[in-house]
């Protein structure tokens, strides 16, 4: 509607602010990643005013509020919008998956974040619109505003190097993913099987699909793509990214690599009694001996059945090393549980032979909820077993610790992959046919991490990667260019 357009006329807005505009999908992860790339601008940029748009989830996603009120308490800059809610198509325990109902989600909430891009533009120059990576329908109110438009990828930059390439493969074949063999190879990446790929992305004729395919094809379309990286953690996939051969379908948007941008500052998590968890674990952690513990830790999603929890239990047992695991509940059979907050675990019943008791002088087993970038800074910590999301990857590589790559969803398969053998910084938890993973293969792994040569070469790599990451944010260092660079753009 061309009515509803507004310009960047000088004569019209010289007293006005000037103001960027953050999409995040719902989740707290994705909401957190958005506030920290709000503080990174503003941090070097201040005289910008950073909106966010908050959709309405139609499911429990846990409490925001306080994290919302705290940070707009220290960050006066920040303004959070709060959409009306949508009404689905579906009840949210219908759809096939959480990313089929977040498509349609942020596809239906389109006119609200119209009229809230022109609620803000009443009152500031709107420079660019930054959209969370699933809310490519968006564009489409960019369009229609006449506002950059720009991606923020959480993931890394080679995974946005095989995603500008998944148009390309889908039309290789007409056959699901999961039932292929076939391994992509580009120079630029390590070699991956199709059955790997994200398992939305595995069978063709989904809504779910469909999405990931508009969401590659409006990756061309956007001004610039924001990468959650550093470019020399993957040199390779950020060279073939800049020389626009990921895309034989068109041209690459300029990419800005103005990571690592991990949090180091939250304190709490969603529930009040986070702030006490944390304290417990840390002051456990200043008991132990420099390098001696291993953190096991999956993600806030990341949730294991109680047949592999106890299996790990076995194999930590019999590894001999220290250890702290962070413990959920195991997911529910029942698919209209998955959208309710879960009750903490009940840890007695879980490992009911005893195994608390018998590890209780070596280990720590804590539920839920760990400060894990504090956790992964301590002295007494040697070693983490991870999911392979990508922030935990990156809060790792900061920390200077070696990983082992143990992938539960999302695009985690081809992180591992990444990082056992691309970049060395990671040993492979190795699983059955079925997924599981054996008590032996825990106690093999642990070992290897912190006692072999092995796990003292990773350990090697990943201290000059950190390094790396430290000049990367460094004055003149490539992130802050890229950021400067960035910024550039919207002046």
């Amino acid at each position: 509607m061309q009515e509803d357009k507004f310009t960047y006329s000088h004569t019209q807005r010289e007293v006005s602010m000037a103001a960027i505009v953050l999409y995040p999908t719902t989740g707290m992860g994705h909401l957190i990643s958005m506030v920290e790339l709000g503080k990174l601008i503003l941090t070097h940029h201040p005289s910008f005013t950073v909106n966010i748009l908050l959709p309405t989830a139609p499911y429990a996603t846990g409490s925001t509020a306080q994290y919302i009120s705290a940070v707009s308490t220290t960050n006066p800059s920040i303004i959070f919008h709060h959409l009306p809610p949508v009404s689905l198509p579906l009840d949210p325990a219908s759809y096939s998956c959480v990313e089929a109902l977040t498509f349609d989600l942020v596809r239906l909430n389109n006119p609200n974040v119209h009229t809230a891009i022109q609620s803000i533009s009443q009152t500031s120059t709107v420079h660019a619109l930054i959209l969370d990576f699933f809310c490519n329908a968006a564009l489409d109110v960019a369009t229609e505003l006449d506002v950059p438009a720009y991606f923020f990828l959480t993931s890394g930059a080679s995974f946005l190097a095989l995603f500008c390439h998944f148009p390309t493969i889908d039309r290789s074949t007409n056959k699901n993913f999961k039932d292929l063999e076939t391994t992509v190879n580009l120079p630029y990446l390590p070699p991956i099987p199709l059955s790997h790929m994200p398992e939305p992305m595995l069978e063709k004729d989904t809504t779910e699909y469909a999405g990931f395919i508009d969401c590659s094809v409006g990756l061309s379309k956007s001004t610039g793509i924001i990468v959650n990286t550093f470019s020399t953690l993957e040199p390779k996939a950020v060279k073939a990214l800049a020389d626009g051969v990921c895309n034989p379908d068109g041209p690459t948007p300029p990419v800005f690599c103005i990571g690592p941008l991990i949090v180091t500052n939250r304190q709490i998590g969603n529930e009040g009694d986070d702030k006490v968890l944390g304290s417990e674990c840390l002051t456990w952690l200043d008991k132990q001996p420099s390098q001696s513990i291993v953190f096991l830790c999956f993600g806030s999603l990341g949730l294991l059945s109680k047949e592999q929890l106890r299996e790990i239990a076995i194999g930590l047992e019999k590894s001999g090393q220290r250890f702290l695991w962070v413990v959920r509940n195991p997911p529910s059979e029942d698919k209209k549980q998955r959208f309710l907050t879960q009750p903490d675990p009940d840890l007695n019943s879980l490992f009911s032979d005893g195994f608390l008791d018998r590890t209780k002088e070596r280990g720590l087993v804590i539920k839920r909820w760990a400060p894990q970038v504090a956790v992964l800074n301590h002295e007494a910590v040697g070693g983490f077993v991870t999911h392979c999301g990508w922030n935990s990857v990156l809060e790792s590589v900061c920390a200077g610790i070696p990983m082992v790559a143990w992938p539960l969803y999302a695009e985690q398969k081809f992180n591992k992959a990444l990082l056992v053998e691309e970049l060395k910084l990671a040993l492979p938890m190795n699983e059955s046919e079925t997924g599981f993973v054996s008590a032996t293969e825990v106690e093999k792994r642990v070992r290897e991490l912190m006692e072999s040569e092995e796990g003292n070469s990773l350990r090697e790599r990943v201290t000059a990667k950190r390094n790396e990451a430290m000049k990367a944010m460094e004055e003149g260092g490539s992130s802050r260019v890229a950021l400067a660079k960035l910024v550039e753009q919207w002046k």
